[in-house]
């Protein structure tokens, strides 16, 4: 029974979107299928960490922010007004800043221990202050002064968006290589505050400095790796095509667009799955479950527990840029405020819970399959309560209160499934083996 448990559980999640499709609409469930993949590849990420190394990760937000600015910083076109208005001098400022910073790093190595030290790094950091805030400030106020209804911002390199998967994947990773050369020493419980401590300034930069994208205003328009749909109905050949399927241009391109997504997130999830796989089964998998289940005697053995924590860190901290690249070329925006604690780190927890720790199957399972719960709970439960009080007269408090209460059905099922699934499956639905 345990060697077909996999395929039966995706084959349940297979009814389920096709069921989705056929009782709301396919368009509904291409789009649960798109972003439940981008959810599994974040699942992916959290399960390296965690369900691998043992490593309690909640700043998982930050990670896909990165990675949703990469898609700006790589796809928009750059804003030429705001660069000759003060983009020289921001990238000056932001030299400045990492060479105080550098500098200062540099100190503390090589001056005597004493404790002329310590006032030698913090007069080096503090004169590094005065000067990037003297460069930096005056640029930032020109730049965000450019038409900021529209633009405020210095733009991007114009590349074709897609190079932004990669590039959010760097960005996240360098991220962490600085968050884990700080905090990875902690303990676990030390270690998920300052990650989600750290997640939240970035949620906070990306918020608050317009000039490098937008702010609060939002980026809209990101180009697209795949058509636009009002190509595709001026497209005589796919109009001829879309009437030859049995259906209207408009509703045609639509499917095809996201049909075309669904094709480019699944190459890039069956890379990153069988990447994960052959890691996990590889010499390097071994001894990343050896450190998992006993750091003394694998520190014992000769092992670098620190240095293979951040290898670790670092490669599933890429893989949520990923998606958070993937996701935001989705979306066609970039929404700073959307980035919430629930939906980043929560729901990408229960994912990797839900499906099996330290499974990848599993992870990729339980993406899926959780965020079809994320989406479907909320109508499914407004048309279970409208028909449990149907009884009730139209006007009635009790029936107005039921019916207002659905959106929190979400948050009522996930909890719901994770005890469900704790205390019948312990280690997942599919767990590791």
């Amino acid at each position: 029974m345990s060697s077909a448990r996999a395929p039966l559980l995706f084959a349940f999640i297979a009814l389920l979107i096709v069921g989705t499709g056929m009782l709301q609409s396919w368009s509904t469930a291409l789009t649960v299928l798109n972003m439940g993949l981008i959810s599994a590849i974040m699942a992916l990420g959290v399960n390296l960490q965690w369900g691998v190394a043992g490593l309690f990760n909640v700043g998982v937000m930050g990670f896909v922010a990165l990675g949703g600015l990469a898609a700006v910083l790589i796809g928009m076109p750059p804003v030429s007004e705001a660069w000759a208005a003060g983009g020289l001098r921001i990238l000056a400022g932001l030299a400045i800043a990492a060479g105080a910073i550098a500098a200062g790093v540099i100190a503390w190595k090589r001056l005597p221990a004493t404790a002329w030290r310590g006032v030698a790094v913090a007069a080096i950091l503090v004169a590094g202050l005065l000067a990037y805030r003297a460069v930096m400030l005056p640029g930032v106020a020109a730049v965000e002064a450019v038409n900021p209804s529209v633009a405020g911002y210095l733009g991007g390199l114009g590349l074709p968006v897609i190079l932004a998967w990669p590039v959010g994947g760097l960005l996240a990773a360098g991220a962490a290589w600085v968050i884990g050369k700080t905090a990875l020493g902690l303990r676990s419980d030390y270690l998920a505050i300052a990650t989600l401590g750290i997640a939240e300034i970035v949620i906070a930069v990306l918020k608050n400095e317009d000039w490098l994208a937008r702010g609060v205003k939002n980026v809209n328009g990101l180009p697209r790796p795949v058509p636009y749909e009002i190509d595709l109905q001026n497209s005589s050949g796919f109009i001829n095509f879309a009437h030859g399927i049995g259906l209207d241009p408009v509703t045609a391109s639509s499917l095809a667009v996201k049909l075309s997504y669904l094709g480019l997130f699944a190459v890039v999830l069956a890379v990153l799955l069988w990447l994960s796989q052959m890691a996990l089964s590889s010499p390097w998998g071994r001894m990343m479950r050896a450190i998992r289940d006993n750091e003394t005697a694998a520190a014992a053995m000769g092992k670098n527990v620190t240095a293979r924590h951040l290898q670790v860190f670092i490669l599933g901290s890429a893989v949520c840029g990923i998606a958070g690249a993937m996701m935001t070329t989705l979306d066609g925006q970039l929404v700073p405020s959307s980035y919430q604690p629930l939906r980043f780190t929560f729901l990408v927890w229960v994912m990797v819970i839900v499906g099996g720790s330290g499974n990848n199957w599993g992870a990729v399972a339980g993406g899926i399959l959780v965020w079809w719960l994320w989406v479907e709970v909320e109508p499914i439960g407004a048309a279970l309560m409208r028909l449990a009080t149907s009884g009730l007269g139209e006007g009635s408090a009790l029936r107005d209160h039921l019916l207002g209460s659905t959106p929190y059905m979400r948050e009522l099922t996930m909890g719901l499934v994770l005890l469900l699934v704790l205390r019948f499956s312990p280690r997942g639905l599919l767990p590791e083996r």
